[in-house]
């Protein structure tokens, strides 16, 4: 166990206006000390490490600049926070991190005031802020509003429409573009320093409106083309003219990390009357802690790590990933398939289709974070004959929903919906947890649903979703490793629509959708124990549902209970509605449906969480009993 780092500065500094009282000389000192205590601390939590290493000068100057929480900071994502976090009064917390009561991995509202809008999900940022500067400027507030957005949710189109509408907010509105891997332009040193201080200026931007003013004084031809020519000349110089054409005035790019360059533009934006600003900073990912510095995807998130070696804690070995188990399954089918793609939006490794990648590169597409994009482009792919596999987190692909309807279920088209992260999530908490794609996907005409139990099943789906040219098809699978059942070594291609029964029995049904079949079974040898036979099934598919099975089911048992980990709405609602349609309950059977509960679960470990849900096998015994109960007094009561 190491000891703390020494950080004399830092710990004069709980909240923002501490850190106004410090001499602008003072802030290279306190930006050691705040990376030096995120990397303990992340060292002891796990997390998202580069992102936040990358931030912590730009993270200083913004709140050594600015007067938040008035002015309002708005991080893209919300994993580059951490710094942010520590110094906004909640370093006392930092080392809870994604633990259970602690602190998000995320910005969250109801956390701190210095967290004006939440963030897991990316590319909100400058939409977000551009409300608060518009509210601002309607009610006559003072305050300015900074997104700050990193680069790769610079690659979702959201950005690109709240840029196109940012003009009403004026001044009010400063977007930091974030640019940690110089995929838009590196920093020139000096001179660009220089340049970005000199057209940040108020001399600068006075003599500007100046020119303005006196051009417009030509005819409008004239005044245009004198304008056009100002803007190409400094986007020549400077960059930027793409931010320009969107309506932003353009400075940078600036070296992030260099607070003698930061602090000046800052304060000129700041005071600037000229807007909207963008600001270009050019950082890196992980600065200041090499093994982050020399491998940014691998120190994007960590587990807990050494951080004196920088080596992260390793999992037990034991069952292969889900994600996993997809991508080598989809990668080998299409050794043999020429039709099969795989398309993913800027999640290569935490979808395996990195995996697919390296075995057919030509097939492998990732769209970036452009989830909308994506779906469509997988339309566009199925209309000319190509198997495309659309491989997106549950939550993601809420995110392009209407195109799910208007491209793919309208039209009919056979695209392949890999959902990955399917149910709850754990230490990333709400914002992240698949809870709602059965209940969005399974309502829709023409689409078929299904949902892995184990690893052996998702390769049984991923073969029959290739091999379905009928339409559009969806199997989802859970966050990180299988359960330990043997891989098939063929796979088997599973007729649409039918389930298989794992256990017989007849007095209780168990109705298992995807991953919650352990614990249906584990249930089951329970009421076993109490004279209750039990039938367990696993029903595989969400749509079309297995009508005829669910039917034999309820016409010989006395209780049903259906199982799935997902939000009210899907299995349950469906299976409820084919018995109130076939007046199935008429007997006196007794439904019972279990699913996630009605509310936004908190990040904690993964197993209280299906015990808050009420998911795990005891739950499930305790609906049975209480049916059981319910129906034995109400036979009572009707003797009486």
């Amino acid at each position: 166990m190491t000891s703390r780092p020494h950080t004399p500065l830092l710990d004069t500094v709980d909240i923002p206006a501490d850190l106004r009282k410090l001499q602008p000389g003072q802030l290279r000192q306190l930006s050691d000390e705040l990376r030096k205590e995120m990397i303990d601390a992340v060292g002891s939590t796990g997390g998202h490490l580069g992102s936040g290493l990358g931030v912590v000068e730009l993270t200083v100057a913004l709140h050594y600049v600015f007067d938040t929480p008035r002015d309002r900071v708005v991080w893209d994502v919300g994993h580059q926070a951490y710094p942010h976090k520590i110094i906004t009064g909640r370093r006392d917390r930092i080392r809870t991190l994604r633990q259970a009561g602690g602190l998000s991995g995320f910005t969250k509202r109801s956390e701190s005031e210095y967290d004006p809008f939440g963030a897991a999900h990316s590319s909100t940022s400058i939409s977000a802020a551009l409300g608060f500067a518009v509210a601002n400027k309607l009610q006559g507030q003072p305050g300015k509003a900074i997104a700050v957005i990193g680069d790769g949710a610079m690659s979702a189109g959201m950005a690109y429409e709240a840029m196109n509408n940012a003009e009403q907010a004026g001044n009010r509105l400063i977007v930091i573009l974030n640019d940690n891997d110089m995929s838009i332009a590196p920093p020139v040193g000096g001179l660009s320093a220089y340049l970005a201080r000199m057209v940040s200026s108020s001399e600068y931007l006075g003599l500007r409106n100046l020119a303005s003013r006196l051009t417009r004084k030509f005819s409008r031809r004239v005044h245009l083309s004198l304008e056009k020519a100002e803007e190409f000349t400094r986007g020549m110089v400077t960059g930027g003219t793409l931010f320009e054409e969107l309506g932003f005035y353009y400075v940078g790019p600036i070296d992030g990390h260099n607070l003698d360059h930061l602090i000046p533009v800052l304060e000129n934006v700041r005071d600037s009357e000229q807007g909207p600003i963008l600001v270009h900073v050019v950082t890196k990912k992980g600065k200041g802690y090499a093994p982050a510095e020399n491998s940014a995807d691998k120190y994007h998130g960590v587990q807990t790590f050494d951080v004196i070696t920088g080596e992260q804690k390793k999992s037990a070995g034991g069952p292969p990933a889900y994600q996993n188990v997809f991508g080598d399954t989809l990668a080998k089918l299409a050794d043999t398939d020429e039709r099969i793609c795989a398309i993913t939006a800027a999640m290569p490794s935490g979808t395996g289709v990195d995996r697919f990648a390296k075995a057919h590169p030509d097939r492998a597409f990732d769209v970036g974070i452009a989830e909308q994009h994506g779906v469509t482009f997988a339309a566009g792919l199925a209309a000319q004959g190509m198997r495309p596999f659309c491989a997106i987190y549950s939550t993601f692909l809420q995110r392009a929903f209407d195109q799910v309807v208007h491209d793919v279920a309208i039209q009919n088209l056979p695209v392949r919906f890999a959902i990955d992260r399917a149910g709850l999530v754990g230490a990333d908490g709400a914002t992240h947890a698949g809870s709602f794609d059965v209940t969005y996907l399974a309502t829709l005409p023409n689409f078929v649903v299904m949902a892995a139990a184990d690893e052996a099943e998702l390769v049984h789906m991923t073969y029959t979703a290739a091999l379905h040219d009928e339409g559009p098809i969806a199997f989802r699978y859970p966050r990180g490793a299988g359960v330990g059942v043997p891989l098939p070594e063929v796979p088997e291609r599973l007729e649409i629509g039918k389930g298989r029964i794992v256990r017989q029995g007849n007095k209780v049904a168990i109705l298992s959708l995807g991953t919650r079949l352990g614990e249906a079974l584990k249930a089951a040898d329970q009421l076993e124990a109490k004279g209750l036979s039990t039938t367990v099934a696993d029903l595989r598919f969400a749509k079309p549902l297995d009508s005829e099975l669910i039917r034999k089911l309820m016409t010989t048992h006395e209780v049903l209970v259906t199982v799935e980990e997902g939000a009210i709405g899907g299995l349950g609602a469906h299976v409820l509605t084919l018995a109130s349609d076939e007046g199935l309950t008429d007997g006196g059977l007794k439904i019972r449906t279990m699913r996630l509960p009605d509310l936004f679960q908190d990040h904690d470990a993964p197993e209280k969480q299906y015990d808050e849900a009420r998911l795990n096998a005891p739950h499930i015994v305790d609906t049975v009993l209480s049916a059981l109960r319910h129906n034995s007094a109400g036979v009572e009561e009707i003797r009486a």
